[in-house]
């Protein structure tokens, strides 16, 4: 060792040109990176899978959390034309109204459900809502029944069929033309084939059709509303024809009045147990194609298959649609003997029942009367 080494105290070299290692040799450095890379990757997975978890499972929820909002705002724009059918529930009703375009989201509206104490009616039926709508908004829309998209047809009691169809057809947009061909096709609808026609089969009642109701579906239901009251009221499909026109007959010559009707049918059926002409007024003017409430002469004289005066028995068909209340009248007449009756007061609807044509043509002079000094109703 010279003199420069001792200086620096360094140990001398060996053979090799390594220092001494004085019996024991320097630890290996580890590489760590490797590890801190995969616990890393590892963590960074878990908080990937816990984030899409997070997502798939309240995509809203996370959206917001970056500022996202599932809802639009305001009352919207435009119009647009949305049903809820029968039976769908609320997180249907939010799909529907999310896929045309209403809301933003199906969360936005279903989550204001579920929100509410009270679940809120979600009627079947076409609603005219707008365009980007914000939940609220739209739920607020579809509770407001002046949004609702359909046609209400009132039919009273004793309409004619063709007077049915013309206010269906101004109800609902449909033509005349359009219904009457399918009414001449009655015998699809399940009217008997052995009807003159559809009269009497058209129930009186109120409907309400939504905007994709066809012509023929709205006609439908009346036939098949008619069916219900007659099977309602105990009749048998043998005997609906039959019953159909007596009531429609009852139904044009009563009063409107239960006790009224039942009387008017009493005098029928008591006619017809004697053999006697019906010789109902409602039957001539029918028959005739006339409106007024009091036949012309020519009518009077008419030969048509409706004409009580000429023909005995029931007229060939129904002369109206009757209600519950005139079929009702048929199957339970009052009890009595009466061969007569007379409305007196058309106004007030006064009937006089009478049991012999001297006390009929009393009642009948008191009528002609009471037309004299109301001539409009001759008109």
């Amino acid at each position: 060792m010279d003199e420069f080494d001792r200086l620096l105290n360094l140990p001398p070299e060996d053979d090799q040109g390594d220092p001494p290692r004085h019996g024991r040799e320097r630890p290996k450095r580890r590489r760590v990176w490797p590890w801190l890379l995969a616990i890393l990757l590892v963590i960074l997975l878990a908080i990937g899978g816990a984030g899409w978890w997070a997502y798939s499972t309240y995509p809203d929820q996370v959206k917001s959390l970056f500022g996202y909002s599932n809802d639009y705002t305001g009352s919207g724009t435009g119009s647009v034309e949305v049903e809820i059918k029968p039976g769908q529930s609320g997180s249907d009703v939010a799909d529907t109204l999310a896929a045309k375009g209403v809301t933003k989201t199906p969360a936005a509206f279903y989550n204001l459900l579920i929100s509410l104490d009270e679940a809120p009616p979600l009627e079947p039926g076409t609603y005219r809502l707008k365009e980007h709508m914000s939940a609220k908004a739209a739920l607020a829309a579809i509770e407001q029944p002046s949004n609702r998209v359909e046609s209400t047809v009132a039919i009273p009691e004793g309409t004619t069929a063709a007077g049915v169809l013309k206010l269906t057809a101004e109800a609902t947009g449909k033509t005349v033309a359009e219904l009457s061909a399918i009414a001449k096709d009655y015998a699809s609808l399940g009217v008997p084939k052995s009807a003159p026609n559809i009269e009497g089969w058209l129930f009186p009642a109120t409907y309400t059709f939504q905007p994709d109701v066809t012509a023929r579906e709205m006609l439908q239901a009346m036939v098949d509303r008619t069916k219900k009251a007659l099977d309602d009221a105990g009749v048998a499909p043998a005997d609906r024809q039959k019953t159909l026109t007596f009531a429609a007959l009852v139904q044009k010559e009563g009063n409107g009045t239960e006790s009224g009707d039942a009387k008017v049918a009493r005098v029928f059926l008591n006619r017809l147990k004697q053999g006697m002409l019906l010789q109902s007024d409602a039957t001539v003017s029918y028959g005739a194609g006339g409106t007024t409430v009091v036949p012309t002469t020519k009518q009077y004289a008419s030969g048509n298959r409706y004409n009580t005066y000429k023909h005995k028995g029931l007229p060939v068909g129904p002369i109206s649609n009757p209600g519950d209340a005139a079929i009702q009248a048929v199957l339970h007449p009052a009890k009595g003997s009466w061969l007569y009756f007379v409305t007196v007061n058309l106004e007030t609807g006064k009937t006089v029942y009478s049991n012999t044509l001297a006390e009929h043509e009393k009642a009948t002079q008191e009528f002609a009367a009471w037309l004299r000094a109301h001539p409009s109703y001759k008109k």
